[in-house]
């Protein structure tokens, strides 16, 4: 089994993959040894000394560090990846996932809202999945749109550029209506 790597713009975050899928659908965000419960391969990545965030992707898994450094951390990651997906065991031990916290925006907003959606979902999701995280969409309310940002995304400190000058110019120029983006 052959594993790349690749730098994220966040230098605490490396993004790994493993040439398989990872998750059929969705993602996966674990901040800590207790969330990672019900993932056997993030409950692995969180047993070496150093891994303090692991998120899964469609076909990719990002490893935020504490501390260490990549070069004393990156092997160890590597050998627990590969000895997981040779085991044969659950990317995730249960088959149902917990639901995502509950959007929200007013009624009336529903095709605006739509919008914002569809343009996270085809322009903003992609690029960022590139680097290793995601955004989602968390809510709409007086022209601001909330997103929750995760993987390489969560606590990079190019962050809040991409949300202030990228996320935000592009949603303004397609919805008249959004005025600002912020992290949820």
């Amino acid at each position: 089994m052959f594993i790349q790597t690749e730098a994220t713009p966040n230098p605490a975050t490396l993004k790994f993959l493993p040439g398989r899928l990872v998750l059929p659908e969705g993602t996966a965000d674990f901040r800590d040894e207790h969330e990672a419960a019900r993932s056997p391969l993030a409950e692995r990545l969180f047993a070496v000394p150093g891994v303090a965030g692991v998120f899964l992707g469609h076909d990719f898994i990002t490893v935020t560090k504490r501390d260490a450094e990549w070069p004393h951390l990156k092997p160890a990651i590597l050998g627990a990846i590969m000895e997981h997906f040779m085991t044969g065991a659950p990317v995730i031990s249960t088959s149902k996932r917990e639901a995502d916290a509950a959007e929200f925006f007013e009624a009336e907003d529903g095709e605006v809202v739509e919008t914002i959606k569809e343009l996270i979902e085809t322009r903003v999701r992609p690029a960022v999945a590139q680097d290793g995280g995601d955004i989602t969409f968390r809510g709409f309310r007086d022209g601001v749109v909330y997103l929750d940002m995760k993987g390489s995304c969560s606590g990079c400190p190019s962050s809040t550029a991409t949300l202030k000058h990228g996320i935000q110019n592009l949603l303004r120029h397609f919805v008249p209506e959004v005025r600002e983006v912020a992290a949820a």
